[in-house]
């Protein structure tokens, strides 16, 4: 299965870890979106019953992490609130199909790239982060965001070929990386 279609440039780690506390509180609304967004999926294709158990369990993880990171939040003086978000989802959406069943493939592979370019950037912060409760953080929610990839992958190869699951994604794959290298640099896990 193809993987992430570009590298996040050197010093991006650096970068962001500048504003810790605004990369933090970025981190706790993404995962509040990824909550959100495996649950709008079940509401979306309730008749989908293979969505409905692993979306379900992801969703509950997701809303872990958001809580684990409002806490550390809270611990660091930070208090959880509104933050523009950056553009890059939205604009990763853009590139999605319209007509069904090509939409809920391309959402679920889509959210498969967000959460590959979560891991990545979860393994360069780990490693650059001098903050041990911020490397813990970040070291453990790399594992996370692998898994959850793996989730998305799988839910798409229920509703088409691997191979053609694995042309789609390295289709959308494409397109996110020219996202990224078009995103403002923001603090963000995502920009």
């Amino acid at each position: 299965m193809p993987a992430l279609a570009s590298k996040t440039e050197p010093g991006w780690a650096e970068r962001v870890l500048a504003a810790p506390d605004e990369l933090l509180i970025d981190h706790a609304h993404c995962e509040k979106k990824a909550a959100g967004t495996a649950i709008n999926l079940i509401f979306r294709y309730p008749q989908r019953h293979f969505l409905l158990e692993p979306l379900s369990r992801l969703a509950r993880e997701e809303l872990v992490h958001f809580e684990q990171v409002v806490a550390l939040l809270a611990r660091r003086g930070v208090a959880f609130g509104f933050q523009k978000p950056a553009p890059y989802a939205g604009r990763l959406r853009e590139g999605m199909r319209t007509h069904e069943p090509a939409r809920l493939i391309d959402t679920l592979l889509c959210c498969a790239l967000i959460e590959a370019r979560s891991c990545e950037r979860f393994q360069l912060l780990a490693e650059t982060a001098e903050d041990p409760e911020l490397r813990d953080l970040f070291g453990g929610l790399r594992a996370a965001e692998a898994r959850h990839r793996g989730v998305y992958v799988d839910l798409a190869e229920r509703l088409a070929a691997a191979e053609v699951v694995g042309e789609r994604l390295a289709e959308l794959a494409e397109h996110e990386a020219r996202v990224l290298a078009d995103s403002p640099p923001l603090p963000r896990i995502h920009a």
